[in-house]
């Protein structure tokens, strides 16, 4: 089951340096406007076709804009068998609606 990880949360451990891939599933004009600093692009629909060409890490935040879709898209990542079993799989409370950290534009 895919668990919610608070925003401010994920804010801590990027700040402390903590080993944590983010996933953003907006389409890429959403992504340039401004996104998690280090989060990678990967449009929901094009997310089945493309998660064979990354390494997942193991822990993995996956965010949309209000955390509907991303559960979604979490919930995928978590039964695929090139995750490891052991990773852990979030997704972003709230999404960027409730995002208050910094943001980087593209």
């Amino acid at each position: 089951m895919v668990e919610d990880i608070a925003p401010e949360t994920v804010s801590e451990k990027l700040e402390n340096g903590d080993d944590l891939q983010v996933i953003d599933i907006r389409q890429p004009p959403q992504f340039a406007q401004g996104h998690i600093p280090g989060a990678e692009n990967i449009p929901f629909p094009e997310l089945p076709q493309r998660v064979d060409e990354h390494d997942w890490g193991d822990e993995i935040v996956v965010v949309c804009p209000i955390g509907q879709s991303s559960q979604q898209a979490a919930r995928m990542l978590e039964s695929y068998e090139g995750v490891d079993e052991d990773a852990r799989v979030l997704n972003l409370e709230g999404g960027y609606r409730d995002w208050d950290g910094v943001l980087e534009e593209a």
